[in-house]
């Protein structure tokens, strides 16, 4: 881990200006397990509780591709970033998860994993059904990587059940 955006306090009123948390994490299970958890607690302390749907439908999403960084964009010795931006009309979570791993993801993301008893092969299949928009491109700071780009309207209910079973 190397930087973070500092924490915002936690008034219980919404807040008027965008809010953001930014780190980098080991690409490790380890660093991945910790970036999920930093990003509920964060999502926390911007009114969403654990048990809300909003805080455990965005965990789930970061959980997913955090997971993805750090086993198949993992390059020994380098980091991962976890970014995560609430917009100061709260109507969206955007996160976004930079590896330093060349190559893009496959087109075929959004299609039903081939055996749905597999052990892997449907996170991306997941995360595709949560997110209202899903998009993956190269690293804005330049150098080696991709960053993926999931976000979460959150105008209307956040409804993560019916969209995965549908």
């Amino acid at each position: 881990m190397t930087t973070e955006i500092p924490p915002i306090e936690h008034t219980g009123q919404p807040s008027a200006h965008a809010e953001e948390f930014s780190m980098c994490f080991t690409s490790t299970p380890r660093g991945a397990r910790l970036a999920r958890r930093l990003a509920s607690h964060r999502l926390d302390a911007w009114g969403f509780p654990y048990e809300s749907e909003v805080n455990e439908t965005v965990t789930l999403v970061v959980a997913e591709l955090t997971a993805n960084a750090a086993t198949h964009g993992r390059v020994p010795g380098r980091d991962f970033r976890l970014s995560l931006t609430l917009p100061a009309a709260r109507d969206l979570v955007r996160i976004e998860v930079t590896d330093t791993r060349d190559g893009g993801l496959s087109p075929t993301w959004s299609c039903a994993p081939q055996d749905p008893e597999a052990e892997e092969g449907r996170g991306l299949w997941l995360v595709s059904r949560l997110a209202s928009r899903l998009s993956v491109g190269p690293r804005e700071e330049g150098g080696p990587g991709k960053t993926v780009r999931a976000e979460l309207d959150l105008c209307g209910e956040v409804h993560a059940i019916n969209r995965v079973s549908e």
